[in-house]
């Protein structure tokens, strides 16, 4: 059971200024006196007035109200009461001429509806009374109201005899507002059933001269006025409206919220005045399936006035909004707002990334504990260390992007991706580019660049990330926005702005780099075929970072969090485990089969030496030289110069002896595209131009 509304703080004040001592019982008694008020509106809205009219020609509201716009109004009625303090009471034509006065005007808001001057005796018998009464535009009348010869009737909203109250002050009258001057007072709003119509009146007393006293009253037509039971923030901008039904509405406040609706079909001449003039409305956030405009503020002030005349219980559940989903702002129905979680698919994905990051880790460990091993040693195992830590960093991106997004996430999110790519795609192509380097030297001296110089160079550009993502954590941080999948239902991604646009089109020409050293690099020999692989897991992360932009900007661009979750987790795997797979899995193999220590047998016969690894520089520069790697890299070099030697010598006596004629077949023999046959070197110098110039014998 729902109790009885507030009312509202601003208006409270004033409505205790009628109560002559303000404690808790005289507020209910207040609030009880508005409800009194409203069904005294609706009786007389709705025409039931017939018994108020027979035993009674007058219904008073108990609801203050401003009086302040008809202040010349109440300045005409007190220099009235002047004029006849000093004319005196006693002639009815001084009477007549100072109350016809009050009943005309320049304006409408002017001039009053109805205006009375009256004598009275000493016993309270009226001496003379002239009455002026005004109804629309036409010219007032003058009628004789009170009789003369009898005491007015106490009943007269305006008149309070001298037994009631020796200063005319009585419940009658509204409080003056503090400040105030003026020589009357203000009635109470009431309904006339003679008018029909709804006054205000204010009464000036007359100071007794001669035996005789007066009282000199003006009635103003307060029919245009408006009751809005709604709450409203500034009465000073609805001085149009009585404050004191501001907030007593019915609306249940939890779920509803009350709009004014002025009421313009009742009667022209009630315009304004009905109770219920107002529309429930629902607050945001809920919904009521049957009265989606809003509950009559009319049935709502009937079914709460059954409450109280029957104490009926959940009087206003009929009235009452449903609350709306979860996420939902508006709604119409019941219908969900927020795409859900498939949380079970959503852990799988995640187990499996977490597991594949310490593997990762493992990984490292087994890498570290076999760095001696030739497979390890000549890829750089500190270099290894390093990518196996940054594809570790971008497995745990799955972890954050797991639950609901908000601002830490976002920030743990693009740590992970962007920190991760750096430290693992960095190490990788240092490694590549040093291969380029070695392999375009064209001198005999070779290149040598160890793994603290790569570290040197590699600094910066961490450093560089580290700054930017750092630099954009403190001065803008991600955070997590609301949009919507292709069904409309709301849930939260990661912003995307210049700063990710940014980095993005870095990263981008970053693997545009590392796509060119591997090229430059494609016809390079190393052993195990690492500089290969390496080229490889380069061209697959520059694929699947365009093909995952694609999917997310043109294919699936409001998919929903699942299906974004599972794209995050794809690239991951294309991208991370892909180069674990490639660059880790024939080493590993290797070691496994026992034949990590073993030179790879192929790159032999291709011709690679033993000195030659990806580093282009032979095994761990940065450790002890090994006797016998120095001895085979001796050998292998003494063989190459004998080699070359013996070939020299041959060129020499063919090119300087003229006895000797090239053989079908021969070293020097061309053929039809004037190619030299030459088995020795690829690039042996082509002679068949001495060959033409001789002509000596055979």
């Amino acid at each position: 059971m729902r109790a009885p509304r507030r009312v509202t703080s601003l208006l409270l004040p004033f409505a205790l200024l009628s109560l002559p001592h303000a404690n808790v019982a005289n507020v209910t008694t207040y609030r009880e006196e508005l409800e009194s008020s409203l069904r005294l509106v609706h009786a007389v809205a709705t025409g039931a007035t017939g018994a108020l009219c027979v035993t009674h020609h007058y219904g008073r509201l108990r609801a203050p109200m401003h009086a302040s716009r008809w202040d010349t109004a109440r300045a005409r009625a007190d220099l009235a009461a002047n004029i006849l303090h000093q004319l005196g009471l006693e002639t009815a034509e001084v009477l007549m001429a100072v109350s016809r006065g009050l009943v005309i005007g320049g304006s409408a808001s002017e001039r009053a509806v109805g205006a009375r001057a009256l004598a009275l005796r000493s016993d309270g018998v009226v001496n003379s009374t002239v009455e002026w009464e005004r109804y629309g535009v036409a010219e007032p009348v003058a009628v004789v109201s009170p009789q003369l010869e009898k005491p007015p009737d106490p009943e007269y909203p305006w008149y309070v005899s001298a037994e009631e109250s020796e200063s005319l002050r009585s419940p009658k009258f509204m409080p003056s507002l503090p400040g105030a001057t003026m020589e009357g007072w203000w009635t109470y709003p009431y309904y006339s059933c003679e008018a029909k119509r709804w006054l205000l009146s204010y009464t000036v007393p007359v100071s007794t001269i001669r035996g005789l006293k007066g009282v000199v009253s003006v009635d103003i037509d307060i029919s245009n006025l408006e009751i809005n039971q709604c709450e409203v923030d500034n009465d000073e901008e609805n001085d149009n409206q009585i404050y004191s039904f501001h907030g007593t509405h019915k609306c249940p406040n939890e779920t509803t919220y009350c709009e004014y609706k002025p009421n313009r079909e009742i009667s022209v001449r009630y315009s304004g005045w009905a109770r219920g003039s107002y529309i429930c409305r629902c607050r945001p956030g809920f919904y009521s399936m049957h009265h989606p405009e809003g509950f009559n503020g009319s049935l709502v002030e009937i079914a709460y006035q059954e409450y109280e005349e029957s104490s009926l219980e959940n009087w206003s559940e009929p009235y009452d909004c449903l609350q709306c989903q979860p996420g939902c702002e508006t709604c119409k129905g019941p219908e969900p707002c927020l795409a859900t979680y498939n949380w079970p698919f959503r852990i799988s994905l995640l187990v499996i990334s977490v597991s594949c990051a310490v593997m990762t880790v493992l990984l490292t460990i087994y890498t570290r504990h076999h760095r001696r091993v030739k497979v390890f040693r000549v890829a750089s195992p500190v270099f290894l260390s390093i990518t196996l830590l940054g594809c570790a960093i971008m497995y745990m991106e799955m972890a954050a992007i797991f639950p609901v997004l908000d601002r830490y996430s976002c920030i743990a999110t693009k740590w992970t991706r962007h920190m991760g790519f750096c430290i693992t795609y960095t190490a990788l192509l240092m490694k590549t580019w040093r291969v380029s380097l070695t392999y375009r030297v064209k001198s005999a001296h070779k290149l040598k660049l160890t793994d603290k110089q790569l570290l040197q160079w590699m600094a910066p550009i961490l450093l560089i990330m580290l700054v930017y993502l750092g630099t954009w954590t403190l001065s803008a941080p991600p955070d997590a926005e609301v949009i919507t999948d292709n069904r409309g239902l709301k849930f939260k991604q990661c912003t995307y702005n210049w700063w990710d646009h940014s980095l993005a089109i870095g990263e981008i020409l970053f693997l545009l780099w590392g796509v060119r050293v591997c090229y430059r690099v494609r016809h390079a020999e190393s052993l195990y075929n690492e500089a290969r692989l390496i080229s490889i897991a380069i061209y697959n992360i520059f694929t699947v970072n365009s093909l995952m932009i694609a999917f997310h900007l043109l294919i699936l661009p409001r998919a929903g969090p699942d299906i974004k979750y599972l794209l995050g987790f794809i690239r991951t795997q294309l991208s991370t485990s892909t180069t674990v797979l490639l660059v880790f899995l024939p080493k590993v193999l290797r070691v496994v089969r026992g034949t990590g220590d073993t030179w790879d047998s192929r790159a032999r016969a291709r011709g690679v030496p033993a000195s030659s690894s990806l580093n282009g520089i032979g095994l761990v520069p940065d450790e002890p030289p090994d006797l016998f790697q120095e001895n085979e890299e001796l050998k292998e070099e003494v063989q190459k110069l004998a080699a070359q030697i013996e070939f020299m010598k041959i060129v020499q006596m063919e090119m300087h002896n003229r006895h000797l004629r090239p053989r079908p077949g021969g070293y020097f023999t061309t053929n039809a595209a004037n190619v030299p046959q030459s088995p020795m070197h690829a690039k042996t110098v082509n002679i068949s131009q001495e060959n033409t110039e001789w002509s000596g014998p055979v």
